[in-house]
C-alpha cells in the first residue's frame, strides 16, 4: 500500500506544470502608449490589466502603442405583464487597434453581452450590473492581450 501511495505521489508532483498563457508576466513585448475614449468604467479595467505590460523592465522588446474606443449599451430584453423589465442585456462593444511605429498592424472590434434578471433591491442591481461589466471588460482586456501576443509572434 505504501509503495502505491508512494508512486502516486511522485507522478502527482512531477506531473507538467500548468500555467495559462495570460498569467504570466514576461512578456516579449511592451504596450508603451495607451489612448482611450468612451466609457470610464470599462476603460478603467482594461487600463488595470494592460497596464502590467506597460510596466517592463526591458528596452529590448517591440513597443506596442494601442488606442481603445469603448461603448456600452444596456436594454430591457423582457417585461412583465406591468410593463416592468424582468430582464437585461448590457452590451459592450470595444475598438481598438495596435500600432508598433505609427503603422497600423491590427484594428478590431470585440464585442460581448449579458443577460440578467431584474431585482427588486436597486443597490443589489447597480453591483450585479457593475460586477458583469467588470467580469466583461477582464474578458475584453484578455482578448486584446492574446491578439498582441499572437501578432508578435508572427
Amino acid at each position: 500500500m505504501n509503495k502505491i501511495l508512494l508512486t502516486f505521489l511522485i507522478i502527482f508532483s512531477t506531473s507538467c506544470a500548468y500555467k495559462p498563457i495570460l498569467s504570466e508576466k514576461n512578456y516579449n513585448f511592451q504596450i508603451e502608449k495607451i489612448t482611450f475614449s468612451g466609457e470610464k468604467n470599462i476603460n478603467r479595467v482594461i487600463k488595470r490589466k494592460l497596464s502590467m505590460i506597460r510596466e517592463s523592465d526591458n528596452s529590448n522588446k517591440k513597443k506596442f502603442d494601442v488606442i481603445i474606443e469603448t461603448l456600452k449599451n444596456k436594454k430591457i430584453v423582457s417585461n412583465d405583464s406591468k410593463g416592468d423589465p424582468l430582464k437585461f442585456e448590457v452590451n459592450i462593444i470595444v475598438f481598438y487597434q495596435v500600432e508598433l511605429n505609427g503603422d497600423i498592424l491590427l484594428k478590431r472590434e470585440i464585442e460581448k453581452n449579458h443577460i440578467y434578471n431584474n431585482k427588486s433591491d436597486k443597490f443589489q442591481l447597480e453591483q450585479d450590473e457593475k460586477n458583469i461589466i467588470d467580469n466583461l471588460s477582464n474578458k475584453i482586456s484578455d482578448d486584446i492581450i492574446s491578439s498582441i501576443i499572437n501578432l508578435n509572434d508572427s
